[in-house]
């Protein structure tokens, strides 16, 4: 869901059990985190922060940076199928889930 817009200001986040780059404004789909609709989350887990001028990178956080968010929506994502299979054995297993994803919007960094 991210735009191609180049940002003046942005930051890289550790959500979810991975790393994001966010922009004020922009919604994104992470893996399922705790709330319903309308929470403010706050971040305090910033790995870089990048104003259009200055660029601060965090050993490993950046201190006192923040990002809020906004969930948006709670949902499930598109089915992921897998299949195993062993030849000459007569052996095949199908499977399948949908994945848990939240929408936020970035309120604000700070």
């Amino acid at each position: 869901m991210e735009t191609n817009k180049k940002k003046a200001k942005f930051a890289v986040i550790k959500i979810s059990g991975g790393q994001l780059k966010v922009s004020e404004g922009d919604q994104y789909e992470v893996g399922k985190l705790k709330g319903n609709k309308g929470d403010k989350i706050t971040i305090e887990e910033v790995l870089l922060i990048h104003d259009g001028k200055d660029t601060k990178i965090g050993t490993p956080y950046v201190e006192g940076a923040k990002v809020t968010l906004e969930i948006t929506s709670q949902k499930k994502g598109e089915k992921i199928d897998g299949l195993k299979y062993k030849a000459k054995a007569r052996y095949r297993k199908r499977y399948g889930f949908r994945p848990e994803i939240t929408r936020v919007i970035v309120k604000k960094i700070a």
